[in-house]
């Protein structure tokens, strides 16, 4: 079985940071890109960030110099640090990732998400 698990999420007031992370577990036998998505109350679930194997970066613009992703490839975990939140950063974060696993002795692709993380800015 393999799973993502996040942490990090919790209240914090506008201009304040947080740092997520997600750590995948199971029978992994490479992990492609990861990425950190979010999705607001009403609203449709939309990419934040993401990250190559590679190390190559992308992010939403509403979140480019003031969001970094990383990832640590040894402990097959991926970062999102959050600086200088906004109200309209609230959010349930979702981590995904693209990997080969293997199943029942066989290579399988498999895209994975996390159960969420809520982030919640406020004053």
């Amino acid at each position: 079985q393999v799973q993502l698990v996040e942490s990090g999420g919790g209240l914090v007031q506008p201009g304040g940071s947080l740092r997520l992370s997600c750590a995948a577990s199971g029978s992994i036998v490479s992990i492609n890109a990861m990425g950190w998505y979010r999705q607001a109350p009403g609203k449709q679930r939309e990419l934040v960030a993401a990250i190559t194997s590679g190390g190559s970066t992308n992010y939403a613009d509403s979140v480019k110099g003031r969001f970094t992703i990383s990832r640590d490839n040894a402990k097959n975990t991926v970062y999102l640090q959050m600086n200088s939140l906004k109200p309209e950063d609230t959010a349930v974060y979702y981590c995904n990732a693209g990997l080969v696993a293997t199943m029942s002795g066989v290579y399988r692709y498999l895209e994975v998400w996390g159960q969420g993380t809520l982030v919640t800015v406020s004053s």
